[in-house]
């Protein structure tokens, strides 16, 4: 009797480890992902910086310009928004360059995760 009990509590104890690994890789993996949206958005918004950057360098700086901040359109002139523009464009880009490492140390700490683990992904 107490080597039916000793093999029906080894079972569970394998399949424990290998439920931890799955939830281990999706954690790393849902990490990831939400990284690489964050990025993605991040990107997006300096792309939209550039362009209206671009569209305002030629103009004169007492133009009126409209500027939406939380939610509010706000009348300026150009010579007040470009600077604003500028500083959060490089603020920005601050963000974008610490997302990205932050990627690659987690995407490095994945890969020696799955080799202190033996982990091959069998994609279906």
């Amino acid at each position: 009797m107490s080597a039916a009990t000793s093999s029906s509590q080894q079972a569970p104890a394998q399949k424990q480890p290998q439920g931890d690994l799955q939830a281990t890789y999706s954690n790393y993996k849902n990490t990831l992902q939400t990284i690489a949206q964050k990025i993605g958005d991040i990107e997006q918004e300096a792309e939209e910086h550039k362009l209206v950057l671009e569209t305002l360098e030629p103009l004169s700086g007492d133009r009126k310009c409209f500027r939406l901040i939380n939610g509010v359109l706000v009348e300026r002139t150009v010579k007040d928004v470009v600077p604003a523009l500028k500083t959060n464009q490089e603020g920005l880009k601050k963000v974008l360059d610490d997302l990205v490492k932050q990627y690659k140390s987690k995407q490095d700490e994945l890969d020696k995760w799955k080799k202190k683990h033996n982990v091959q992904v069998v994609r279906q």
